[in-house]
């Protein structure tokens, strides 16, 4: 689900982010773990349930900004005769947590990692998120495995799941991949991103889906004053998401077909959103004629240009309401997507 991605520069003191640390104090944003969370997780890195099944022969890779320790999501692709094969392998926390044990409360009660400005608040401790559990280079990691096969046109033909234990060989960013890719240097697991990305993309245009590619807004601070600075995304951001997109699709598909699981949904956008959109189009000087459907309007824009960019932000507001659908058997949700 798209979010506004916004960063701000500066020395801690800073009036802004000085700001932003007396808003997470009055919201009860938790700054530290307690200790017996942070004990069960100096515990639980020592000794994780480790899967029976080895995949470490598989040379998976990570993609994620610059920095990032906290890697949850690790790919590898590959041709197949009429296709395609995507492996996808998600970090599997898990196998760290005891059932009610004081990090799985802890997990309940912050339910995600919260993204503000200046910092991130993280569901697990670092000792797990951005070590023991995380998909670190070089490291084998206990994860959930997603073998997706797909054909000629990226459809999905086959899927597997199962626990596994992974090791990723590189850790790569964004800009990266994109010059290699875009220089012809990207070796095939890497290049492939590229081609099942681009067919996916068709197929979500097929099936009338939209991807919104928001730009990163960074608040620096200069003289004083501040300035909004954009960062548009790369085509291998939307073509890595797009391979996230299919692994949720596919437990989607598994969790319906056996009548039991939690699905992500959204509801329709509330009346008078559309209406507010198409003002702040014509605010923005960007065409929107009546017969130009939203989903072509949002494909046809350029998050390099600033007032794009400003109108793609805004186009969040029609994703607001997204949840988590818990069902069971004989009591299928009523979705919406």
């Amino acid at each position: 689900m798209p979010r506004r991605h916004i960063r701000v520069t500066g020395a801690p003191e800073a009036p802004l982010r000085a700001a932003l640390t007396v808003l997470r104090t009055r919201l009860d944003i938790p700054a530290s773990f307690p200790p017996e969370v942070l004990a069960e997780a100096e515990r639980a890195a020592k000794a994780p349930v480790l899967p029976a099944r080895d995949a470490t022969d598989v040379p998976f890779l990570t993609i994620d900004p610059p920095g990032s320790t906290d890697l949850d999501q690790a790919l590898h692709l590959s041709r197949r005769d009429t296709g395609y094969r995507v492996r996808y392998a998600i970090a599997d926390v898990a196998a760290f947590l005891v059932p009610s044990g004081a990090l799985d409360r802890e997990a309940h009660r912050r339910v995600t990692t919260l993204y503000f400005p200046d910092t991130r608040v993280p569901l697990h401790p670092a000792q797990l998120g951005e070590d023991a559990a995380s998909l670190l280079p070089g490291r084998d990691r206990p994860a959930v495995l997603w073998t997706i096969d797909l054909d000629a046109e990226g459809r999905t033909v086959a899927v597997d799941v199962h626990r596994a234990l992974v090791r990723s060989r590189a850790q790569l960013d964004y800009a990266g991949v994109q010059r290699q890719i875009d220089t012809g240097t990207a070796e095939e697991p890497l290049a492939l991103l590229k081609e099942i990305g681009e067919l996916r993309e068709r197929l979500e245009l097929e099936r009338g889906g939209i991807s919104l590619n928001v730009p990163e807004q960074e608040i620096v601070e200069h003289d004083h004053t501040y300035e909004l600075a954009y960062r548009a995304p790369h085509p291998a951001d939307a073509w890595n998401a797009q391979l996230s997109l299919l692994t949720g699709m596919a437990a989607a598909e598994l969790m319906l077909a056996h009548g039991t699981g939690v699905l992500r949904t959204l509801p329709a956008a509330p009346d008078g959103a559309v209406g507010r959109l198409r003002r702040t189009a014509r605010a923005l000087h960007i065409e929107w004629p009546h017969h130009v459907s939203y989903a072509a309007l949002v494909r046809s824009l350029d998050p390099h240009r600033p007032h794009h960019a400003a109108f793609l932000q805004e186009c969040t507001t029609l994703l607001r309401g997204a949840g988590y659908t818990p069902f069971r058997e004989g009591e299928l949700p009523a979705l919406t997507t």
